[in-house]
């Protein structure tokens, strides 16, 4: 990733749950997805992507994703939350 000091400073939710809210609630403006993620939640948050129009970057690994968004443990996904 060649922003990974940018996902540490924007407002970020983490995780499947809160990214699944904040694009059903249209209040994501970017998606992250890691490649290594389970593809039944992964091809979950893509649809609904595709579906409200919210760009979707993969990451290639959990733990890049992790640290990216600076946390000590892998992440299936991340959303740049709009303030």
């Amino acid at each position: 990733m060649s922003n990974d000091k940018g996902l540490q400073d924007a407002h970020v939710k983490i995780g499947t749950k809160q990214t699944m809210r904040m694009v059903e609630l249209g209040r994501a403006d970017e998606v992250y997805v890691a490649e290594d993620a389970d593809p039944r939640l992964t091809s979950k948050i893509i649809a609904l992507c595709n579906q409200r129009s919210v760009k979707v970057t993969m990451v290639d690994t959990m733990v890049n994703l992790g640290k990216a968004c600076g946390i000590d443990v892998g992440a299936a996904m991340a959303a740049i939350v709009r303030q």
